[in-house]
């Protein structure tokens, strides 16, 4: 079956976007709940849901939560919006779904899959200690580090949506990883820590050209993000222009 064929499969669609909504409201409520860090538990301070901040220290926490907001908004679209490739009024539920998925959900996923799967291989240490493992289901880990960039690929290939301008897309992403950028210097002044061990270990000069790379690679995940999307519906995006063209003719 073709990834239009999907896309046209209105069931298979809404099917799929419970499958995600339950996951990751699941994933919450059972990190939220269930998952008990003892104090005395061998892990660096900054881990410790304790520690200033919770779980909301974390980049992998906000991206947890954006992914159920996002595919809470696909669910909604699915029973008041639409996903035609080109509906005669595209609803505001609709907009805002495309929206999110360029601006936030996509780069964002990748980023934190990516990041913490290199710093995994590099050394585990740094970003989910073995002493986890006693306490921290495994399962939840991948709904964490490697659902979220399964499911963000899955979704690119089964419903179409249009990527907003780069500089509107651009700027929302901006906007989401400097709100982080600003929690994580929240947290230091106020919680004594760095979120992350290798912020310990760089000057302020570092920590600049750190931030900096981040932003670069996020950026960099945002255009793959565009370029992916246009690989896998350039027959509908085509489609689209010529509509666009014949109403403009009018």
């Amino acid at each position: 079956m073709s990834s239009v064929q999907l896309y046209k499969s209105r069931t298979f669609v809404l099917i799929w976007h419970l499958i995600a909504v339950s996951q990751y409201y699941y994933a919450i409520y059972f990190d939220r709940y269930f998952v008990k860090i003892p104090e005395d538990l061998n892990i660096p301070k900054m881990m410790h849901p304790s520690a200033y901040g919770g779980r909301s220290k974390f980049l992998t926490y906000w991206c947890l939560i954006l992914q159920a907001i996002y595919f809470t908004i696909c669910l909604i679209n699915d029973f008041v919006g639409t996903n035609e490739v080109a509906p005669r009024r595209i609803p505001a539920i609709r907009k805002l779904k495309d929206y999110m998925l360029a601006a936030f959900a996509f780069p964002v996923a990748l980023n934190v899959g990516v990041t913490f799967w290199t710093l995994m291989a590099i050394d585990r240490e740094l970003v989910f200690p073995k002493a986890l493992d006693a306490v921290f289901p495994g399962w939840l880990n991948h709904v964490m580090h490697t659902n979220i960039v399964i499911f963000m690929v899955l979704e690119i290939c089964t419903s179409f949506r249009q990527f907003p301008s780069r500089k509107a897309g651009l700027t929302g992403l901006g906007v989401f990883m400097a709100s982080y950028l600003v929690w994580l210097h929240i947290i230091r002044h106020f919680g004594g820590i760095w979120v992350y061990p290798v912020l310990d270990v760089l000057n302020l000069p570092q920590r600049v050209v750190f931030f900096a790379v981040s932003l670069i690679f996020s950026v960099g995940l945002y255009l793959f993000g565009e370029f992916f999307n246009n690989l896998i519906w350039t027959k509908e995006l085509k489609q689209l222009k010529t509509v666009g063209a014949s109403k403009r003719s009018e």
